[in-house]
């Protein structure tokens, strides 16, 4: 017997519920495969409710699960035995008859099912699907919206195999179609369920295939066929598409490599339109299941982690939000000239405006990333198109911030909910009890947050840089000045002496609000913080109260309101965590950026898939032990699966400077890491293929290969990721 304990990487995390999805169309159910209507389960499509109740039976009873699990992201297999039955031919032991359903999402839901017979005798069953449709919207099922009575009208066809539901409302219309598409037996129908019957000898197998197609006014499907070769093949063909032309990641490191891995794959597959290839800017949504939609901030940071792994997710989220971009103002949707949206809703209720998001404009940094994004990317690609493209949407931005995110023109940043409808909180923390004073009591709007202000910063002084690229000296020199005297203004509005970090925000009468949160690492992200104060931010963010082992928390342990299973009060978010550990290499420690990689690497390893979730508890680590994960977070979620680019960009320390030809390498590999190969790296027009490895305690660098007009410079210090300075 062996009495070791068990390695970090034997233990796997998983949620208790399976998620399969494609596009906006995914299924969320319990582990067992079915749908419970008072859960937050279903089949989802355009952020409408296809199916809300679904259970397999049979001759009465509900299978026993004996295992299931995604297989991929667009599919999962369940495997069921049978309790002991009664049928009109004698009983039936338990365990004696297989079941297995192979699920599938595209544009519909498939399902194949497949019962074989391993008693001795014949069986006589009667299989049966539960079947319900409510058709509600997102909202309604994840209780942001109370629910709506609806009238709905079902149709059984016998001949075609068809069950149809169908709801209408004011020209809106919505249908389901349960299409029987071949089975060994015809079903009929009988209330809320279709039924087979059908005699099973001894070593025999029963089987059907289903379709459901959803279908609103503004969604047809015609009838697909089930998914076989061909369309395996495409997807397969696809998935080969995206890995060719993205960066390739090999690590001496088994997890960090299996990250990487997973990540790429993660992203690929939130991509809103998963039928296409990458060879045009795509828009990530932002998490499975709940977030399949798009996002402002969301698609904006995971862009500007992506960048080293494909330029396209960067140049997707410029293209969508600049087309979004509010030109009027409108207190229900929180717009105004110039503002980017916070999230975008197709379902019902946003179609008569009984919630704001067609789209919403409830937040406040969206507009702020949007600049800085812009000229990364540029630094990446270095394509003049790209600032003749976009350049109005960026300077636009910094006009709503100059105009209507400051206010009261006290120089900083702030925010105020309009819409009745809402979201009271618009920094990324934007839950209704995230933000929070010293004391535990909540904060009531305005509120300055400190990462508002370090966005406006770095975004004012990317949109100099950028001015300088296209001539104009005197624009440039107005922003940098700006910038300058905003940076002073924060250092002595924002900093707390006796914490050793800057403030979590201004209130409404301008008093700081002295909690200790991870905001305060952005401010490091953007080049905000004083020299003198980094140091003592980033000694801070590390203390225990806020290093859980696994990650920096978002609210200190020691601070009344903690609570390690809040959303935003306590628990660890991979991304949250990845802009510290930049912001950390930025000013020079490259030791507590490669600590804090480690801990979500080690969180990662006991996920399953290694893949990283939306975020996970603030409980303390302990040995031996695994993360704890949140309830409900998004996985795969775009932001979290980003985070591992920006973690190993910042401990390769990668500068792109593709308008000059160049490429800055600053490696500083920690005793964990032996060496990092990247192939397939795009910079401007150039690919780059390098390995980073360590010597002596001291990382170097060699160039594998150069194809194009690149060429790549070992450098002491990093500056990223928001190296303006670079263009000076």
């Amino acid at each position: 017997m062996n009495n070791n304990p068990p390695r970090l990487s034997d233990i796997r995390v998983g949620p208790d519920i399976i998620t399969v999805h494609r596009g906006d169309a995914f299924i969320v159910s319990a582990v067992d495969g079915g749908i419970r209507g008072h859960a937050q389960q279903g089949f989802f499509a355009r952020d409408t409710r296809f199916l809300s109740h679904y259970r397999y039976r049979i001759n009465g009873r509900t299978w026993k699960l004996v295992t299931s699990a995604p297989v991929s992201h667009t599919a999962a297999r369940f495997d069921y035995t049978n309790p002991a039955l009664l049928s009109a031919a004698g009983p039936i032991p338990k365990d004696v008859l297989g079941f297995t359903v192979e699920r599938r999402v595209s544009t519909a839901m498939h399902e194949h099912f497949a019962v074989v017979n391993y008693h001795r005798e014949p069986v006589r069953l009667t299989f049966e699907l539960e079947i319900g449709v409510d058709f509600a919207d997102i909202f309604e099922v994840r209780s942001h919206h109370p629910r709506i009575r609806r009238v709905i009208a079902t149709a059984w066809d016998g001949e075609a195999q068809r069950l149809s539901a169908a709801y209408h409302r004011d020209g809106y219309a919505a249908r389901a179609i349960y299409h029987i598409v071949e089975s060994t037996t015809p079903a009929c129908h009988a209330r809320h369920s279709l039924l087979f019957d059908f005699t099973l000898a001894p070593a025999s197998r029963w089987h059907a295939r289903a379709t459901l197609i959803p279908e609103r006014e503004d969604i047809v499907h015609p009838p697909a066929a089930p998914p076989g070769e061909a369309s395996s093949a495409a997807r397969a063909s696809r998935a080969r598409e995206w890995r060719a032309t993205c960066a390739h990641v090999r690590t001496s490191d088994v997890t960090f490599t299996a990250t990487l891995w997973q990540s790429a794959d993660d992203l690929v597959s939130l991509l809103l339109d998963g039928t296409q290839g990458p060879d045009a800017p795509r828009v990530l949504a932002a998490g499975a299941p709940w977030f399949m939609a798009l996002f402002g901030r969301d698609s904006l940071i995971a862009g500007m982690q992506t960048l080293l792994l494909h330029r396209s997710f960067a140049a997707g989220a410029l293209t969508s939000l600049a087309e979004h971009q509010a030109a009027t103002s409108d207190d229900f949707l929180d717009a105004d000239p110039g503002k980017l949206p916070h999230e975008l809703r197709v379902g019902e209720l946003a179609r008569f405006g009984l919630i704001p998001h067609r789209p919403y404009y409830g937040t406040a940094d969206a507009t702020l990333l949007y600049p800085i994004l812009l000229h990364e990317t540029y630094l990446w690609t270095g394509e003049r198109q790209l600032l003749a493209a976009h350049m109005p949407a960026a300077q636009r931005c910094v006009d709503w911030m100059d105009r209507y995110g400051d206010r009261d023109g006290d120089g900083f940043q702030e925010y105020r909910t309009r819409s009745t409808r809402g979201i009271k909180h618009q920094g990324w923390k934007d839950s209704g009890d995230g933000t929070v004073y010293a004391d535990g009591q909540p904060v009531e709007p305005p509120v300055a947050l400190c990462e508002l202000q370090a966005y406006a910063y770095d975004a004012k002084r990317r949109m100099a840089a950028l001015y300088d690229e296209l001539g104009d000296g005197a624009r440039a020199g107005r922003l940098r000045e700006e910038a300058r005297r905003l940076a002073e203004r924060f250092d002595t509005a924002f900093w707390l002496e006796d914490e050793g970090t800057f403030a979590f925000g201004l209130d409404s009468r301008k008093a700081p609000i002295t909690s200790v949160v991870s905001n305060a690492g952005h401010c490091l992200w953007s080049g905000i913080a004083a020299p003198a104060r980094a140091a003592r931010v980033i000694a801070r963010l590390m203390q225990e109260d806020m290093w859980s082992g696994w990650g920096i928390r978002t609210l200190s342990a020691a601070h009344p309101a903690f609570n390690p299973y809040a959303y935003q009060r306590g628990a660890v978010w991979p991304h949250d965590n990845s802009l510290i550990a930049a912001g950390c290499r930025r000013y020079g420690d490259a030791a507590a950026a490669a600590r804090i990689t480690r801990g979500i690497l080690d969180a990662a390893a006991a996920f399953q898939r290694y893949r990283l979730p939306e975020l996970l508890s603030g409980l303390a680590r302990s040995d031996p032990g695994f993360p704890v994960q949140y309830l409900g977070a998004n996985v795969p979620q775009a932001w979290a699966a980003g985070s591992a680019f920006l973690f190993l960009q910042a401990i390769l320390g990668l500068q792109a400077d593709a308008p000059r030809g160049r490429l800055f390498v600053a490696p500083a590999l920690p005793p964990w890491l032996d060496w990092v190969e990247v192939d397939n790296l795009e910079v401007g027009r150039a690919r780059v293929a390098l390995r980073c490895w360590r010597e002596r305690g001291r990382s170097r660098v060699d160039v594998l290969d150069v194809s194009g007009p690149c060429r790549v410079e070992q450098t002491d210090a990093w500056i990223g990721p928001s190296p303006a300075e670079r263009h000076g």
